[in-house]
């Protein structure tokens, strides 16, 4: 996965990410702020090696003592935390805790190639921290020089307190800008986490870019989720200046630059078909052919989805008689042709549904019905069934050089669209361009498009929002 792919899927789950980082980042916040403050008062003890007699010490005797001491001095860090050093400090101070409770505040250490040992307390009192530390060197220094040593008759190591802890004038704990610091990066962390957990776990289609990835084919338009796109009439029709028809309106447009085998004096065959069923194919195929109506262009709308044909609904129009008619030879194409909202919009219903859809939909006769009608209109658009249910839009994306596919928002599996991109492959059908539909409004950008809106019976356009620089 690279820097760009990472990016990607963050912009793909930024609520999420957004959501987890602020969440974490408040509770790291909030545990810092509601901490107890805690103080540390440090003193230091200087250790000198006196040897056993009185005497003056030879050069090697200084030596074997600085080695003498070098290995006892280790030592004193743990020494600190014992029963003997600390129930003084206890008595002194008259603390009420235990050793052991003592010892959890208490730490020493010893820096590396000295003889110093430093005592800390870490307390909620900054003067009881100095007290401690002060009192502990003490005891330190009492422990060893009078009672560690003494079988020897005279301590040979002796310690000095050479620096006493002072009062602390500011906590210790919690540190506030080391934690919110972690808090971030936590946070950040946490964020990414759950961005690509959403993203392995999401295992349909959410994103336009998720359908590029699959197909490696160019975006024709988005379609809003949207309650007017239930209508039974198309909302070019019914809803005219609405923001949904203005995105039909650019796929009209879109559309209007692909190559398709359209040749002089013939129009242009566009096949709309999607991998699973209830992706939208037909709504957006219904919106199109209005919007290329509404253009003045002549359109012919055939439901060639014989299995499960519902043009003449999303029309509100007749369908009982239609395409399975004509190729079963019981009418002719001017029979079953209704006209629709202008006379330039012809729509041919599916008709019964056959039992024998794919010897239907493969004959001579389809071939002809729809080389006259390139003839006649325009546009010729086949609205047919899904790729999972049936190949027939293989067999008429051959005859016009590609399809186009409708994806759904969360309908279709990742994995099953990039099969279907494979069998188009196999299959040589390309994908003219896709359409995403069922997107979410609030993610569609559309400050610089024209609506169009009516006025004494003329259409007239107007921009909404400000244009983008």
């Amino acid at each position: 996965m690279t820097i760009a792919d990472l990016l990607q899927i963050l912009r793909k789950h930024i609520v999420a990410a957004i959501i987890s980082f602020v969440v974490v980042f408040a509770a790291v916040a909030a545990v810092t702020f509601i901490m107890p403050p805690k103080y540390t008062a440090t003193a230091e003890v200087f250790a000198t090696y006196t040897g056993q007699s009185g005497e003056a010490q030879s050069t090697n005797d200084m030596s074997s003592g600085t080695n003498y001491l070098n290995t006892q001095i280790k030592t004193y860090p743990e020494l600190v935390k014992t029963e003997a050093v600390l129930q003084p400090v206890i008595e002194d101070l008259g603390l009420d805790m235990t050793t052991a409770d003592l010892a959890q505040v208490v730490t020493a250490t010893n820096p590396t190639n000295t003889f110093m040992v430093d005592i800390s307390a870490e307390v909620g009192d900054p003067q009881q921290a100095a007290d401690i530390a002060n009192s502990v060197s003490r005891n330190l220094a009492k422990q060893i020089s009078s009672d560690l040593y003494n079988s020897t008759g005279k301590a040979p190591i002796k310690l000095t307190v050479v620096q006493k802890a002072q009062v602390p004038t500011g906590q210790s704990s919690p540190n506030i800008p080391l934690y919110l610091a972690a808090g971030l990066v936590l946070g950040v962390i946490v964020a990414v986490g759950v961005a690509l957990l959403k993203d392995i776990l999401n295992t349909k289609v959410d994103t336009t870019e998720d359908v590029r990835e699959a197909l490696h084919a160019s975006s024709l338009g988005t379609v809003p989720s949207s309650a007017m796109l239930d209508d039974s009439r198309p909302v070019v029709v019914a809803q005219p200046a609405g923001s949904e028809a203005e995105e039909f309106r650019r796929i009209r447009t879109n559309l209007s630059f692909l190559t398709t085998t359209a040749t002089e004096g013939h129009g242009r065959l566009l096949v709309i078909t999607s991998t699973d069923p209830s992706e939208g194919k037909t709504t957006v195929s219904s919106n199109v052919a209005a919007a290329l109506a509404e253009e003045g262009k002549s359109v012919l709308l055939i439901d060639a989805d014989l299995r499960h044909p519902s043009v003449a609904h999303k029309f509100g129009i007749e369908g009982h008689v239609g395409l399975s008619h004509v190729l079963s030879r019981q009418a002719s194409p001017a029979d079953v042709i209704q006209k629709y909202w202008k006379a330039n919009l012809h729509i041919l219903p599916a008709g019964k549904r056959p039992a024998n859809a794919s010897i239907l939909l493969n004959s001579d006769i389809m071939r002809e019905l729809v080389e006259q009608a390139l003839t006649q209109y325009n546009y010729v658009i086949i609205d047919t069934a899904p790729l999972s249910v049936s190949s027939d839009a293989v067999v008429f994306g051959r005859m016009a050089g590609g399809l186009v596919l409708v994806t759904g928002k969360g309908v279709v599996e990742k994995k099953e669209l990039e099969g279907t991109a494979t069998a188009l492959k196999t299959a040589e059908v390309p994908v003219l361009g896709y359409i995403f539909n069922f997107a979410d409004p609030k993610k569609i950008h559309s400050k610089n498009y024209y609506y169009y809106y009516y006025e004494n019976g003329e259409k007239r356009n107007s921009r909404k929002g400000k244009k983008h620089k």
